[in-house]
């Protein structure tokens, strides 16, 4: 008795052997369906094996201690935390009474006979073979066994001594130090030995320092303030041990007395959010993903899924349709010899499966062997060790079974048309009469019409970008089933071309069974591409648009804000030497106090100056007033008159990048303007004459003329401003030159002659420097510079204007060249096909004259009109996701620009959000694309075909 299992058994070693001898056809279907599988089972592998278990994580925080202790910095005042520390808040409530702050003594709030290791972090600036770095200095005694498993050696030894230090591997890398070498800070005469390197297995790519306690933050702290720069902060936190570790309760108890305390023992046994009392306080609680959130990423999920899914069924069905036409004398003699439809259909099927199974094995194995060899370059590029190497059985057997469905389902439509066929159609080669479907281009009209609807509605009525997604996503399917249709279409134009187009495109149209899917999958491919291509082309023209330059296109400028410009001479000749200079200013910047004061240095000794503005000058909506100071003074205006200030010229914001100084005043001579490209004869000539220059009319006043205010007593100005009133100093009125027609000034607003400054009887500090360029500064220029002004131990601002450099270049060449290789593979795939169907024509071709070449000819225009039929259709598809994308954004942007304007503020005005049409892109596919797809078919194919022979009877 034969049954279904005999009848599959036979169909799958048909299918196997048929596979075996079409090796080519097999080899590229299975690398097909595999190639995905590869990428998701790798990226399983990568998440799960990335995923810590809570030992683990623990382990990496903790060590071998119990707990770590912090100090949440309110003074010892009673705490409320969570489980794991991350999160806390008074116990009580401050709501009428200062809110706690200070330091809180940790070793107070530890248990009796609980044993303690400091471990304390700073920031510093240390000396390097190329400069300097800023570096995270680390001061824990690494050798205790508390600390195994935190900073595994990589190298060498920790350091045992005051003078030794070991340091991370990223941080030698980084600094081109080693093992051995002499490591210095800056402000820090003393010299320390690197006598190891270690990891963080949680953060690789961190620059670290680790010294035992004491030996090197003070040190330099102390060094730096002698020196007149500001000291180093740190944090302390304690790492502990207690006999039976930190319990729930303990570590309540210690929240009682100030700390915050990360346990071991309580993240291996959280408690229930019940006996949380952190959880149970007005305003406080868990945030779990919703169920809402969670059903939006699995359909995202689903979403991606099920298209890649269709992308390999109409890239890998007519390859299995190949398989099929060119084994149709064989499933014809299935069927004289007694095997009905299903035995046909079960035949073609199991191609699916044997390959489908075959790529599920390649892929998982791949996957596996992939991630296990790159497990290093994975843990550097997530900047963290795995776990461990986690293999799920399940979860991989899940991802393999998808290859299998894929497989089964690109198999599907050829096992359909084979079993279909006649006998005698089979035996002979003859194909039939076929029609094609009536159903499907209704169906595909209706989702057309429905798709471009919603995301029409989308873009206009909405602000969802899911809804536009989502009618597009319908209206391309709906493409997609129209394909046999357009294809059709595309015959009309048959009429007006050459004998070899002609032929090809009558052929394509003739045969849509196979023709279809091969420009569906080009489609597909194409309209992502377009879609993606027009959004990042309009994208980057606006942020092209919304760039602001900070200086002139090549122009570099360098300024040292602190330590009283003591530094500035030497780093001006550095630029000027390196730099391909044309013209150079130099400029200053008022000093208030003692001279050796840094730009933002507030102590008492040094004062500030400010660029008062008058009260006419004023925009209202920042006028505070002294009887309500704690009053928003935008407040006291309807929303009609804030959007009627929002547009006085008192109220617009500042133009250009602005500068460190206040009102972006700098004090320097007439190269300035040559620097900045501001070509006015007016202001050169009253900057030679010793007369300051505005470029903001703000700050002028109704005779002409700017006030500068001298602050010197801090405590006093800040009692004042806090009031509302201006705070107290001495004004320096100077006649201006107010420059007309707003220059763009790169945030230059007021510029003070030398000889200006010095009669008006205020200092002056040396600032920085701006330079124009001959030539565009090279990159090795650039590192060049950078390395000697490291060297010169100065906090230096530098700045090199480039330009708008976009960063969608890159994403389209990827897309152009992703959607081509689809294009060609898919239009390869048809051209096989048409050629399996064409080769009684050919035979026929050759039999009455025609030359070889015809057969090379043909398989080129065929595999051309293939790819071209789909890359227009994509093109077509794949701009109105992206229109509707953009016009969501532009209704997004405006909405929020009119509510700007209701407060009374306009962000840089009217947004400004265009579509673009990425007209080099769709060159390339439209025209380079099918030329090369042609091309290449034409190359690959013999001219010459095998003898006609009489068919066996």
């Amino acid at each position: 008795m034969r049954t279904w299992y005999h009848s599959w058994r036979a169909a799958i070693r048909i299918a196997r052997r048929d596979a075996w001898r079409s090796k080519g056809r097999s080899f590229l279907v299975l690398a097909m369906i595999a190639l995905p599988i590869v990428g998701v089972s790798a990226a399983d592998l990568t998440v799960r094996s990335a995923e810590l278990s809570t030992e683990q994580s623990v382990s990496r925080s903790l060590g071998t201690a119990d707990a770590r202790l912090t100090d949440p910095g309110m003074g010892g005042a009673p705490v409320l935390q969570s489980p794991d520390g991350n999160n806390y808040a008074p116990a009580e409530d401050y709501e009428d009474q200062p809110f706690p702050d200070g330091d809180t003594d940790l070793a107070k709030a530890l248990p009796a006979g609980a044993k303690a290791l400091e471990d304390r972090l700073s920031q510093a600036k240390l000396r390097t073979a190329h400069g300097l770095l800023s570096t995270e200095i680390r001061e824990l005694k690494a050798t205790d066994p508390m600390v195994e498993g935190m900073m595994p050696l990589v190298g060498g030894r920790l350091p045992e001594k005051p003078g030794e230090v070991a340091a991370t591997a990223h941080f030698l890398e980084e600094s081109g130090l080693r093992i051995g070498s002499a490591l210095s800070a800056r402000g820090l005469d003393r010299e320390y030995t690197v006598v190891g390197s270690y990891e963080l297995p949680g953060a690789l790519d961190t620059n670290q320092v680790n010294a035992l306690p004491g030996a090197l933050i003070d040190p330099l702290d102390k060094a730096l303030v002698a020196d007149g720069m500001p000291g180093l902060s740190s944090d302390t936190t304690l790492l502990a041990t207690a006999p039976g570790g930190f319990t729930w309760n303990t570590v309540q108890e210690m929240n009682a007395k100030g700390a915050v305390v990360e346990s071991r023992a309580v993240a291996l046994d959280p408690p229930a959010e019940s006996e949380v009392p952190l959880y149970q306080k007005e305003g406080w609680g868990t945030w779990e993903e919703s169920t809402a959130a969670k059903a939006a990423a699995l359909a995202a999920v689903g979403t991606v899924v099920g298209l890649a899914m269709l992308e390999i069924c109409l890239l890998a069905g007519p390859a299995f349709a190949v398989g099929a036409r060119r084994s149709r004398r064989q499933l014809g003699l299935v069927g004289a010899n007694g095997g009905d439809r299903r035995h046909i259909r079960a035949i073609v099927l199991a191609g699916g499966l044997v390959i489908g199974v075959a790529a599920a094995v390649v892929g998982t194995v791949l996957g596996l062997a992939l991630t296990f060899l790159l497990q290093p370059v994975l843990e550097d590029a997530m900047g963290k060790r795995f776990g461990h190497f986690d293999v799920r059985p399940l979860e991989l057997l899940g991802i393999a079974l998808l290859a299998v469905v894929t497989g089964l389902l690109a198999a599907i439509v050829p096992a359909i048309t084979s079993s279909r066929q006649s006998v005698l159609a089979s035996l002979t080669g003859r194909r039939g009469v076929r029609r094609s479907s009536r159903v499907l281009p209704v169906v595909g009209l209706v989702a057309v019409a429905v798709g471009a609807s919603i995301a029409l509605y989308g873009s206009t009525m909405t602000d969802q970008f899911a809804i536009v997604a989502g009618g597009s996503a319908i209206a391309e399917l709906g493409i997609v089933a129209l394909t046999p249709a357009l294809v059709g279409l595309f015959g009309k134009f048959g009429r007006v071309l050459p004998l070899s187009p002609r032929l090809a495109l009558r052929d394509a149209v003739r045969n849509r069974g196979r023709t279809a899917p091969a420009v569906a999958a080009v489609l597909a491919a194409v309209a992502g591409t377009v879609a993606v291509a027009t959004y990042a082309a309009s994208d980057d023209a606006q942020r092209r648009a919304d760039y602001v330059a900070q200086l002139p296109h090549g122009a570099v400028s360098v300024m040292l804000p602190e330590a009283g410009g003591r530094e500035a001479p030497a780093v001006r000749e550095t630029v000027q030497r390196l730099m391909p200079v044309d013209v150079r200013a130099d400029v200053d910047r008022i000093s208030v106090g003692r001279a050796s004061c840094s730009l933002w240095d507030d102590d008492k000794d040094c004062g500030y100056y400010e660029v008062v503005v008058p009260k006419p000058n004023e925009c209202p909506l920042n006028l505070v007033d002294p009887a309500r100071p704690e009053e928003d003074p935008a407040a006291r205006f309807t929303k009609e008159e804030r959007r009627k200030l929002a547009d006085d010229w008192r109220c617009k914001s500042g133009r250009g990048p602005g500068i460190m100084t206040d009102g972006g005043l700098l004090v320097g001579d007439e190269k300035l303007l040559t620097v900045l490209g501001i070509d006015d004869p007016q202001a050169a000539a009253a900057l030679a004459a010793g007369k300051p220059v505005s470029f903001d009319r703000r700050p002028v006043d109704t005779g002409g003329a700017v006030s500068i205010r001298l602050v010197t007593d801090r405590d006093a100005a800040e009692k004042a401003v806090n009031a509302g009133k201006d705070a107290p100093g001495e004004i320096k009125r100077l006649d201006v030159h107010q420059v007309t027609g707003e220059p763009n000034s790169y945030g230059v607003d007021l510029i003070l002659p030398p000889a200006a400054a010095k009669a008006a009887g205020m200092s002056t500090v040396p600032f920085g420097a701006y330079y124009s360029t001959d030539t565009m500064p090279s990159s090795e220029q650039r590192q060049k510079l950078d390395g000697e002004l490291d060297n010169t131990g100065s906090d230096v601002d530098l700045v090199v204007e480039e330009g708008y450099v976009s960063e969608n270049s890159i994403i389209l060449l990827s897309l152009t060249v992703f959607a081509g290789l689809i294009t060609i593979g898919a239009a390869g795939i048809a051209t096989g096909l048409a050629q399996a169907d064409a080769e009684a024509d050919l035979k026929t071709l050759a039999a009455v004259g025609a030359p070889p070449r015809v057969r090379r000819t043909l398989s080129g225009f065929q595999c051309g009109v293939v790819a071209l039929m789909g890359v227009v259709l994509g093109s077509a598809a794949g701009v109105l996701p992206a229109i509707g994308l953009r016009l969501t954004e532009r209704r997004q942007q405006h909405d929020w620009y009119q509510q700007a304007l209701d407060q009374g503020w306009g962000p840089g005005g009217v947004p400004f959000v265009p579509v673009v049409v990425p007209w080099a892109t769709l060159a390339a596919l439209l025209v380079a694309v099918p030329l090369g797809a042609a091309l290449l078919a034409a190359l690959v194919t013999r001219s010459r075909g095998a003898l006609a022979r009489r068919e066996a009877s």
